[in-house]
């Protein structure tokens, strides 16, 4: 007979689920590119807004935040790097994907430096673009209700504060007292944990819930 006292199986990554609708705001000097990015993403569902300058990329930011940032890095008299650190500056959890044109090893390196998601090359299909915005969504949980971002965010920063102590799910429940198929739902983030059960789980991993809150972007 099975041990119905064993521990479930380790949650493990599921696979992106089906793309859902994202807010987007692309930077690009290139008004023939803008309308075709609104074109493209647009019919797949999205809301997109095209912009052609720095200043109106931040007025779109501050008017509504968008779920994703594609920036051109080659807009002539502005620099795309110098846009970048702005954005980190002042969003630095805005997820940001680099659209250019003309890529090199030492641009994509500072790109990465300051944090984008990834790099896509112009010309790119529909499926190469669909591919990045998925994996997005699936690396920032975008498109998702506020709930949604903060279950599934919680449970991955409790799953990593315990892989780091190299803990099982029956070592974490023992010392935070808090069930093995509750923190197994927490963990895949399918149950948001009570006020009292974060603050066990925190206490037994030496963690502040505020961090975890903060990941979260609450």
């Amino acid at each position: 007979m099975p041990d119905t006292n064993a521990a479930p199986n380790e949650p493990t990554d599921a696979p992106p689920g089906e793309l859902p609708p994202l807010d987007i705001v692309s930077l690009d000097d290139d008004a023939d590119f803008g309308e075709f990015i609104v074109s493209m993403l647009s019919s797949d569902g999205h809301t997109v807004r095209a912009v052609e300058t720095p200043d109106a990329l931040r007025s779109a930011c501050e008017q509504r935040m968008p779920d994703v940032v594609l920036l051109d890095m080659n807009m002539g008299v502005h620099s795309g790097e110098s846009v970048l650190g702005e954005i980190r500056a002042r969003w630095p959890k805005l997820c940001v994907i680099v659209v250019t044109g003309y890529p090199s090893m030492d641009s994509m390196r500072q790109t990465f430096k300051q944090d984008v998601f990834d790099y896509i090359t112009k010309p790119f299909s529909n499926d190469d673009m669909r591919r990045v915005l998925a994996q997005a969504a699936d690396a920032f949980a975008l498109g998702q209700r506020p709930q949604d971002r903060l279950r599934a965010e919680l449970g991955r920063q409790i799953r990593m504060a315990r892989t780091e102590r190299g803990w099982t799910l029956r070592e974490l429940s023992t010392t935070s007292s808090v069930s093995v198929s509750q923190l197994s739902s927490i963990e895949r983030g399918t149950h948001l944990p009570s006020l009292e059960s974060l603050l066990a789980i925190a206490d037994a991993l030496g963690q502040t819930p505020s961090a975890w809150l903060g990941a979260a972007g609450f």
